[in-house]
C-alpha cells in the first residue's frame, strides 16, 4: 500500500494538507471515491483545488498521450515486432500489458475529467472553507449555482458534516476479492493485493468450483437477467428449485426467496404487522436494522426487550392477553457481538403466551448444524444428523418449534438474496401481499442456481464448518495470549473491542496501509458509541501463516496506537461485555469437540500457505445432480473457470458437449487456497 510520507512533505505548502490530521489523510488515500472508482477519495478532493486540479488534468492528458500510440491493435503489434516479443498462438490483445495500461490510463483520465467537471458545478462557498486558494477562486467566480428556495446542497453538506464530526461517516474501501486467490483481494490497483479478514463469505463458497461451474452452465443456457418480477416472466424453475431446497433444509413446508434478507425481513414483518389485527411486535434490543425497519413500516406496536433477557421478555409478554396476536422477533447469531439467542427458551415463552416466533438465522445458515440449517438445527445436532436428507420435520425439535425462519444466501453461501421459511399458508400470504416481493425484479437464474448449488454442497459436507470453527478457536486463543480484548461469545464472530470511533478507523487504516490486512472498523450506529470495534471473520481458507500475520499485526497496531487491552478494560470496569467484573473472559463455543471431530482425530487440519483447499467429491456429485433435468447431467472434471480471453480456449469450451469428459471425480478434489 502507498505510504503517507510523500504527502507529509507538502504539509507546509498546502493549507489543506497542513490543517488535516494524518489519520484523515490516511483514510482519504486508502478509500475509493464513491463516484470515480479509479480515483482515491483524496485525489477526488484534489481535483477541486485551484492548484492541484489543473495539474492533475494536465498530468492525465500526458499519461494518455504516452499510451496513445498503443491504442490500436496494429500499433500494439508493431511494438511487439520492434521489441522482439513473440505472441503465443490464440493469445488476444487483452493479454498485452501495453494495451491494458492504455485502457487503465484512459479510464483514469476520463474520471479525472469528470471529477474536474463536477467541481465546476460545486458550491464554491462550501469548497472555499479553510483554503485561501479556494477563497480567492470563489470570490473571483460568480457562476456558483443559486437556489431561489430551499438550499438542498447546503442541507446535504450539513448532514454529512454531522457524520464527520461524530466520526460515524462511512468510508468505502475498494476491495475486489479474487476467485482464484481467496481470501486475497486487490484494491483499486489490481497489482495491490491485501488479505480480507472481515467478509461475510464465511466459507469461501463464493468461489467454490461446483458453484462457479453451475453458474457458468446456467448463464450459457438462460442468460443473465430474470426478465421481470416473479409474477411477470421472472418465475423460473431455478427459483422454484431453490425455494424447494431451502424448505427442505429447514424441514418446513415452504420457502420464498427475496432479493436480499434485508428485504425479506422488512417485507415480512411489515406485512405481518399490518395484517394481524392489533399485533404486538416484541423485538430484541440488538436486532438487525432490517427487522427494526419492518416493524416500523408495519405501524404495529413495538415492545423492545433487553438483549437475550428472558425475564424481561416474559414480563412484557404478560402485559397482553394471550388472544392478542404477538410476534417475538430475534436472531440466532448477533453479528456484531457474537452472542447467540436462547431459541428454545423463547419458543417456550411463545407457546405459553400465544406468540409467533420469528427467527433471523442470517449469520448462522451454512455455519451451524450437521446440514448447515443454522443454530436451531444445531441445538438438536444428533437428531438432525440421523434424519439426513429427509425434508420432514422432527416433532418437538427446536427448529420445528420455530414458526418463521429467515436466512440469507449472501453470507455463508457466498451468493446474494434472502428468504423466509415456514408453513405453506404463511409463505403464500407473504407472496400475495408483500410489496417487497411483488414489485421487484427477480434474481438472475445463474445467481439462483449458484446459490442452490452452494446450499446443497454445504448440506452434504461438514468439513468447511468444522475447519472454520477450529480456525476461529485458534485466532481467539492467540488474541487472549496477547491481552487483545475480544468480546466473549460462543459463535464464529471475533469482535475486537477498540472503544473509540476515531481509533477504530485509524487502526483499520493502519492494518490496510501498513500490513495489507483489510478489517473494516465498525462504528455507530451499527454498534453503540464507545463500543466501536474491529469485526474479524475467520474462514476455513485462511492459512496458519495468515492467521499468525493477522494476530501479529493487530498486536502491533494496538501497541502503536495505545489502544486499551483486556487488562485495561478490567481496570476501567469493563465495556461491551469485555473485562466486566465477575464475568468470564471467554464463553464455551456452541460447537463441541465431538462435533468438530477432535475426540476421534477426524477434525480437518488448518491449511498452510501453498496448500490446496479440499473440495468434497460426494458433495460435488449431489450438487451437480440437482441440475440434471434443467442443465443436463455433468460428469468428470470440474470446470469452474472459463478463459474467454483466449479465443481458441473459448471456442473449445463452447463447442464441447457438457459431460463429454469422463475423468472421475475423486473423493476429495483440491483447489487453490
Amino acid at each position: 500500500m502507498d505510504k503517507l510520507s510523500s504527502l507529509t512533505r507538502f504539509k507546509a505548502a498546502c493549507p489543506f494538507l497542513g490543517s488535516t490530521k494524518t489519520s484523515t489523510l490516511r483514510s482519504l488515500s486508502t478509500s475509493t471515491s464513491p463516484r470515480f472508482p479509479t480515483l482515491s477519495a483524496l485525489t477526488e478532493r484534489a481535483t477541486k483545488c485551484p492548484v492541484m486540479g489543473p495539474a492533475l488534468n494536465t498530468r492525465s492528458k500526458e499519461i494518455v498521450a504516452g499510451y496513445a500510440s498503443v491504442a490500436a491493435n496494429a500499433d500494439v503489434e508493431k511494438i511487439h515486432k520492434d521489441k522482439g516479443v513473440n505472441i503465443p498462438a490464440g493469445a488476444s490483445i487483452e493479454k498485452c500489458p501495453h494495451a491494458s495500461a492504455a485502457r487503465a490510463a484512459a479510464r483514469m483520465a476520463d474520471e479525472l475529467a469528470a471529477a474536474t467537471a463536477a467541481k465546476k458545478h460545486a458550491d464554491k462557498k462550501a469548497a472555499a472553507a479553510g483554503c485561501p486558494f479556494h477563497q480567492k477562486a470563489a470570490t473571483e467566480s460568480a457562476t456558483a449555482k443559486k437556489h431561489t428556495g430551499f438550499d438542498y446542497e447546503a442541507f446535504y453538506k450539513g448532514e454529512l458534516d454531522k457524520k464527520h464530526q461524530d466520526k460515524s461517516y462511512r468510508y468505502f474501501n475498494n476491495i475486489n476479492r479474487l476467485a482464484r486467490k481467496f481470501p486475497v483481494a486487490h484494491t483499486a490497483n489490481p497489482k495491490d493485493e491485501v488479505e480480507v479478514w472481515c467478509a461475510n463469505d464465511y466459507l469461501g463458497m463464493g468461489n467454490n468450483p461446483v458453484v462457479l461451474e453451475t453458474i457458468h452452465r446456467t448463464l450459457d443456457k438462460y442468460g443473465h437477467g430474470a426478465g421481470g418480477t416473479r409474477n411477470i416472466a421472472g418465475n423460473g424453475a431455478m427459483h422454484l428449485g431453490l425455494e424447494q431446497e431451502l424448505a427442505a433444509l429447514h424441514r418446513k413446508e415452504a420457502a420464498l426467496v427475496f432479493s436480499s434478507c434485508y428485504v425479506a425481513n422488512d417485507a415480512t414483518l411489515t406485512t405481518l404487522g399490518t395484517k394481524l389485527p392489533g399485533c404486538i411486535l416484541f423485538s430484541d434490543a440488538m436486532n438487525h436494522a432490517s427487522m427494526i425497519q419492518g416493524m416500523r413500516h408495519s405501524g404495529a406496536k413495538r415492545v423492545i426487550f433487553k438483549h437475550n433477557d428472558l425475564e424481561d421478555l416474559e414480563a412484557k409478554l404478560k402485559q397482553y392477553p394471550k388472544e392478542t396476536p404477538k410476534i417475538i422477533a430475534f436472531e440466532s447469531v448477533y453479528s456484531m457481538c457474537g452472542s447467540i439467542g436462547p431459541i428454545k427458551e423463547i419458543c417456550d415463552l411463545a407457546e405459553q403466551y400465544g406468540a409467533l416466533t420469528f427467527l433471523d438465522e442470517v449469520h448462522a445458515v451454512g455455519l451451524y448444524g450437521p446440514r448447515g440449517a443454522g443454530v436451531a438445527e444445531h441445538l438438536d445436532y444428533d437428531a438432525h444428523l440421523a434424519a439426513g436428507r429427509s425434508p420432514d420435520p422432527i416433532p418437538g425439535s427446536v427448529m420445528d418449534r420455530v414458526d418463521i425462519i429467515t436466512g440469507t444466501l449472501g453470507k455463508a453461501y457466498g451468493a446474494v438474496g434472502g428468504y423466509i421459511a415456514g408453513s405453506e399458508e404463511f409463505v403464500d400470504m407473504i407472496r400475495s401481499y408483500a410489496p417487497g416481493f411483488i414489485f421487484t425484479t427477480s434474481l438472475p437464474p445463474a445467481t439462483v442456481a449458484g446459490a442452490r448449488a452452494s446450499v446443497v454442497y454445504q448440506s452434504e459436507y461438514l468439513g468447511d464448518r468444522q475447519l472454520k470453527q477450529l480456525n476461529v478457536r485458534e485466532v481467539k486463543r492467540r488474541f487472549a495470549e496477547l491481552d487483545i480484548p475480544v468480546v466473549p461469545g460462543p459463535s464464529h464472530i471475533v469482535p475486537v473491542l477498540v472503544g473509540d470511533a476515531a481509533l477504530a478507523k485509524i487502526a483499520s487504516d493502519k492494518l490496510l496501509s501498513e500490513h495489507n490486512i483489510y478489517v473494516q472498523a465498525i462504528n455507530y450506529p451499527t454498534v453503540a458509541r464507545g463500543e466501536e470495534r474491529l469485526r474479524i471473520t475467520v474462514t476455513p481458507r485462511h492459512t496458519v501463516e495468515q492467521m499468525h500475520n493477522l494476530v501479529r499485526a493487530v498486536d502491533q497496531v494496538f501497541t502503536e496506537l495505545n489502544i486499551n487491552r483486556l487488562s485495561d478494560w478490567k481496570l476501567a470496569g469493563g465495556r461491551a461485555s469485555v473485562g466486566m467484573p465477575g464475568a468470564s473472559d471467554t464463553v464455551d463455543p456452541i460447537w463441541t469437540n465431538e462435533q468438530i471431530g477432535l475426540h476421534n482425530g477426524t477434525a480437518p487440519r488448518s491449511l498452510r500457505n501453498g496448500e490446496k483447499a479440499v473440495v468434497d467429491g460426494k458433495a460435488v456429485t449431489v450438487a451437480r445432480s440437482r441440475f440434471d433435468i434443467l442443465l443436463g447431467p455433468m460428469y468428470g472434471k470440474l470446470q469452474p473457470n472459463r478463459d474467454f480471453g483466449t479465443p481458441a480456449v473459448a471456442d473449445t469450451v463452447l463447442n464441447t458437449p457438457l459431460g463429454a469428459e469422463s475423468i472421475p471425480v475423486a473423493p476429495a478434489i483440491a483447489v487453490s487456497a
